[in-house]
Formats: structure tokens, C-alpha cells, sequence
């Protein structure tokens, strides 16, 4: 799947950063300092208005089967990909994403025990889509970081965080060309200066100008940063 944007996942257990990681770099990509780059910031679930009405369903409504579970969050990933992800690349954004199919394979596949059909599923749904990076932050286990209103999913897999860890860590082990795996107990600025230098080896010059950035919100909680003047 050709585009001229570049695509950027967080994957890891609860409570390693991800989330704000990944709003640290998006926020740095559009600075004049990380090339004033046109940015999309997303997540999964929950990056579009379906999506959200299918987070609140798998994560905070009642009982939910783990194959029921599986194929909410892959209806929530195509949708995505069709509506946000793709376009984005196709436009030439750089689009850093919280939580891609790594993390259906690692909650799924392994903490549900659903098994490699997941990992079909999950491909089918995003349409073949693959991250051009994937970076994983790792940490032990640590429930102090979890915030004290756990979702559904969190209390139910949480007994097997430590199998969710070596999840995301084999599927970095097997194609290390795509994963940078950070030691994410560190420092936030440490780990910030990891990804920022990663990105600096990797991304292409911006052809753009030097322009500040505007965060505009949109729907499904993701933010498209517009630089127009």
C-alpha cells in the first residue's frame, strides 16, 4: 500500500506512556524544530465518531465476550483506517497513532487466548495496512501508573499484564527492521529524545516551510494539526 505519508504506531501494556509520548512527538513534528511537518494524531478505539460509540461498548458497557470483544475493535479498525489513517497518508501527513493490531495480537490473541485468527482478522480489517514504524515502549508491569478508574478491558487483562509485555516484545523481535522497542521507566524527556532522534534517521526532509502550527479538534478525539497561515 504506496502513500507519501508516514506512519507511526505506540504499542505497549498499560500505563507505559503511550498516550502522552505520543502527543509529545506529534506536537514536536509540527515544531519548526521537528521540520514543521503536517501531523494527524489518532487512536484506537475510538478515532472516529463509530469508533467511539464502539469504545464505549468494549470498554465501559457490561459483559462482553472475548470473540464479540475481538470483532468490535476490528469493526472500529476498519473504519479507522478508511476514514482517518488512510486519507491522512494519502495526503502526506505523518500520522502518529495510540495502539494499532499489535495490541489486538497482544490483548486478544495471547491475554483472551483467541489464537493467530486475530491476527488475520486485524489485517483484513485495516485492509493491509502496516505501520512504517512501530514503537514499542516496554516496561515491567506497574499498577501505581494505571489511573484509579479501570476500563473493563484493563481489569479483566491486567492478571496477565506480564504475557502482554512479551506479546508486544516477540512481535518486535521478528521483524526488528519496523520496531524500536525504548525502555519506557525512564525519564519522559529521555525516552522523548529516543523517538525524536528515531524519527530524525528514518523521515525524509520536509519540503515545507518553517510555519507554526494550529491544533484544530475534530471529531473522534483526534486532532489534525493545520498549518495554514
Amino acid at each position: 500500500m504506496a502513500y507519501p505519508g508516514f506512519f507511526v504506531v505506540f504499542e505497549g501494556g498499560d500505563g507505559v506512556g503511550k498516550t502522552t509520548q505520543a502527543n509529545m512527538i506529534a506536537e514536536w513534528l509540527a515544531s519548526p524544530e521537528g521540520g514543521t511537518r503536517y501531523v494527524t494524531t489518532t487512536r484506537e478505539p475510538g478515532g472516529t465518531a463509530l469508533g467511539l460509540q464502539l469504545r464505549e461498548a468494549v470498554m465501559h458497557g457490561g459483559d462482553v465476550s472475548p470473540r464479540a470483544e475481538a470483532l468490535l475493535y476490528a469493526a472500529d479498525r476498519a473504519q479507522h483506517v478508511d476514514e482517518v489513517v488512510f486519507p491522512a497518508l494519502e495526503q502526506g501527513d505523518i500520522v502518529v497513532q495510540d495502539r494499532f493490531i499489535d495490541s489486538s495480537i497482544a490483548y486478544q490473541a495471547v491475554a483472551r487466548g483467541l489464537g493467530e485468527e486475530i491476527g488475520r482478522i486485524s489485517a483484513w480489517a485495516a485492509d493491509g495496512l502496516v505501520p512504517d514504524l512501530t514503537i514499542v515502549l516496554d516496561m515491567e508491569p506497574d499498577a501505581s501508573r494505571l489511573g484509579e478508574d479501570l476500563d473493563r478491558v484493563e481489569q479483566d487483562t491486567w492478571a496477565r499484564a506480564g504475557e502482554i509485555r512479551q506479546a508486544f516484545l516477540d512481535l518486535a523481535e521478528r521483524d526488528p527492521g519496523r520496531y524500536l522497542v525504548l525502555d519506557a521507566s525512564r525519564p519522559l524527556e529521555v525516552v522523548h529524545s529516543d523517538i525524536c532522534s528515531a524519527l530524525e534517521a528514518v523521515l525524509p526532509k520536509p519540503s515545507r516551510g518553517f510555519r507554526v502550527p494550529k491544533p484544530v479538534p475534530r471529531v473522534g478525539n483526534w486532532t489534525q494539526w493545520d498549518l495554514s497561515e
